[in-house]
């Protein structure tokens, strides 16, 4: 396997760690960007065999710099989890996650994608969730986000596929890197006081979403074996079968959509 660049967002922590510290044991010269300096600095100290730069995928500044890595593979991971009741999830934060989970996806591809159109050759693999392809109460913040990455994802395979760029994603399923339990923790702040059912959905929801969360480095050994096939499938969901396991447990609490 040729040495390639790899350009991995939100590495610093959860599946863009891993799946950053996974790659460099395999050889390849990666770069683990972070939301904050901080953040860069700290994951620097515990790998130097990482190469760690402050990117957030929110600033236009930042979002520049990528374009001027030259990376052979783009791994879009930075993502934000909000969920609530729509009608008082405040619109900031509909918004907030937007910008990180749907607009830095797609800035940070359009920053990357000049550079490999004129090597006529490239990766891009966007990390979307098993809530890009079902939707439930409560979900709605979150899921409108990843059904956003999954037309984005589909879109542009077939617009740079004549270009030598290959596009791709994951949609993992509940795996334990903390990120659903801070998403499902913050679901109470957004329900109205004396609101009985949100609250009964609330309970399915963390029984659904948290039960029996999956070791993570499935996903990201498969995030790193996608940056190094020589060609990708369309989608890829993890676990095997996940998605008519969720709409199963869902349907059968109630929930389906």
């Amino acid at each position: 396997m040729d040495k390639r660049t790899i350009l991995v967002t939100g590495a610093g922590s959860g599946f863009g760690k891993l799946t950053a510290v996974e790659l460099a044991s395999r050889g390849h010269a990666v770069i683990a960007a972070t939301e904050s300096s901080d953040q860069a600095d700290a994951l620097q100290t515990e790998h130097p065999e990482l190469t760690t730069m402050k990117l957030d995928v929110t600033s236009e500044a930042d979002v520049a710099k990528a374009g001027d890595l030259e990376v052979d593979v783009l791994i879009n991971n930075a993502g934000m989890g909000v969920m609530g009741p729509m009608a008082t999830v405040p619109m900031e934060k509909v918004r907030a996650v937007f910008d990180v989970n749907v607009f830095g996806m797609v800035a940070m591809s359009q920053s990357v994608i000049p550079g490999m159109m004129s090597r006529g050759s490239g990766r891009i693999i966007n990390v979307s969730s098993v809530a890009g392809m079902l939707a439930s109460p409560l979900t709605s913040p979150y899921s409108m986000t990843k059904h956003a990455v999954e037309a984005f994802t589909k879109s542009l395979r077939g617009e740079l596929a004549p270009h030598g760029i290959d596009v791709t994603k994951v949609n993992p399923g509940p795996y334990n890197t903390g990120f659903n339990d801070r998403m499902v923790d913050g679901i109470t702040e957004y329900i109205s006081a004396g609101d009985t059912s949100a609250n009964e959905t609330n309970a399915l929801v963390r029984e659904v979403v948290l039960t029996d969360q999956l070791d993570p480095a499935d996903v990201s050994n498969t995030l790193a074996n996608l940056a190094e096939a020589s060609e990708t499938p369309p989608e890829t969901l993890l676990p095997e079968g996940i998605g008519e396991m969720l709409q199963a447990v869902m349907e059968a609490e109630g929930m389906g959509n």
